[in-house]
């Protein structure tokens, strides 16, 4: 089999019938590699990862080859005292990669100095971000945490939800969400979702409540806000929490207010597919000046002061503990990334809001169904851009279009499979098909199409062009 495999810019490696070479000047072409054939039996395929960019080719290829002796020329290859041909099948590699993270020389150099000052767990650098993000969303304080899962797991606790209580939630949703109500010891509730946004629906959310229910879990998703207005009459008459997942939500606003400064708790994902990246990482926003001390100091094992308040000038090196916390807490190196990401994300926004835009026009004569319109003083923050894509008018399923896309070198995803028919869910909780039936009948039709800042107009142009060629 012949490969040619870049994990990494700065550790590349290039591989040639298992034979490897690596070499540090591979780090200097961020770039993606198309992929060549040698001439022997026309099977031989070196690939690259999508995620790297403008590779240099010919180098590559002599690289990748003169480790087993066929220098692309359909010489046979050697390994040890064997002669072997070099022959393989190897899918194409993607042209279009799904959503490489928009990164720059200002993350790179932040990053660079937060190695140079020594000081490269929570600091600093964290605080400044904390600051900064709140101050952008409107919110009056913030945590950062190194998930939207650790943001969403605080949040819960620091609601009290604990064994006997019930939260409300999506079933159109990654798993962490319910994840951490079950990680709490309570007992996550689906409620179907709305035909036209493809949100929890505020309706068949009140249905579901009970004695039991102690908070509401909207997600905001593909970055599309949900109707907090609603959720917060059914919430606020019953002393319920209100839970935000917003991991596809920085830069959505909901009725002229950013997702973040409205409700009890709001948790964002930094993860490197996002509107911003920290590679990994999330933040929860609240107006709780207690609630988020408790949080910070949940977050880090129980300690009443961090590492930095022990040994930064002044502090003092003791601690107690207060709590059994977790290790939740967000580095410096993280923050490093996120402050310049921050800093130009209405750039972001507005380069995702284009594609999308881009998007609407090119697909609006193809038998594809796409979330409704947004009320007035909303903004879609476009994390996702997903379709849905019916057999009855489209032609074909939404997998047998994933498919050909893929054949002609388009990355997609699928957000998501819906979560009450996981294995887990349903054997611990009795889930079967056909409870959520909107929420069912989405998922089976839902495809994430392409959409990052980093994508090029000749990206998109690929994309659409991909599109049309599979309904013709």
């Amino acid at each position: 089999m012949v490969w040619l495999q870049m994990n990494a810019p700065a550790k590349a490696g290039l591989t040639c019938r298992g034979a490897q070479v690596r070499g540090p000047d591979v780090r200097d072409h961020l770039g993606r590699f198309s992929g060549q054939r040698c001439r022997l039996a026309d099977t031989c395929v070196t690939e690259a990862a999508a995620f790297v960019r403008e590779i240099a080719q010919k180098q590559a290829i002599s690289r990748a080859h003169a480790n087993c002796g066929c220098a692309g020329s359909g010489v046979a290859a050697r390994e040890g005292r064997e002669t072997i041909a070099c022959v393989t099948e190897a899918p194409a590699p993607f042209t279009v990669p799904f959503a490489p993270p928009d990164l720059g020389a200002a993350e790179s150099d932040e990053v660079q100095r937060t190695l140079a000052s020594g000081w490269l767990t929570t600091g600093p650098r964290v605080r400044r971000f904390e600051q900064e993000f709140a101050a952008y969303v409107g919110a009056p304080h913030a945590l950062a945490v190194n998930s939207c899962s650790a943001a969403l797991h605080l949040s819960l606790l620091a609601a009290g939800i604990g064994p006997g209580d019930e939260v409300v939630t999506t079933p159109l949703t990654f798993c962490a969400t319910a994840n951490m109500v079950v990680h709490c010891g309570a007992t996550p509730i689906f409620a179907d979702i709305d035909r036209a946004t493809w949100n929890l629906d505020p309706a068949a959310t009140e249905a579901a409540l009970t004695a039991r229910t102690r908070a509401i879990i909207p997600v905001h998703y593909g970055g599309r806000a949900a109707d907090m207005g609603r959720f917060a009459a059914i919430a606020r008459p019953r002393g319920l929490t209100l839970i935000q997942d917003a991991a596809h939500a920085i830069g959505a606003v909901y009725e002229g207010q950013r997702i973040g400064a409205i409700g009890d708790f709001t948790c964002f994902s930094f993860h490197a597919t996002k509107n911003l990246t920290t590679g990994e990482g999330g933040m929860v926003t609240t107006s709780d000046a207690a609630a988020v001390q408790r949080m910070r100091m949940a977050s880090l094992h129980g300690l009443d002061r961090d590492a930095w308040a022990r040994y930064a000038p002044g502090g003092r090196t003791d601690y107690q503990v207060q709590m059994a916390g977790f290790k939740y807490n967000m580095m410096d190196l993280q923050a490093a990334i996120g402050l310049h990401q921050l800093a130009r994300l209405d750039d972001i926004l507005a380069r995702r809001t284009a594609i999308a835009a881009r998007y609407d026009a090119a697909f609006s004569s193809l038998p594809l169904r796409r979330s409704a319109a947004l009320d007035a003083g909303m903004v879609h923050a476009h994390h996702l851009y997903p379709v849905c894509v019916d057999r009855t008018i489209a032609g074909m399923t939404r997998d047998e279009l994933q498919q050909r896309l893929r054949a002609l070198g388009i990355c997609t995803s699928v957000h998501f499979p819906v979560l009450h028919l996981q294995p887990f869910y349903r054997s611990r909780y009795g889930f079967t098909p056909g409870m959520f039936p909107v929420a069912e009948a989405v998922a089976d039709q839902i495809l994430s199409l392409p959409i990052s800042p980093a994508l090029t107009d000749d990206a998109i142009d690929r994309v659409i062009e991909a599109m049309h060629e599979c309904f013709r």
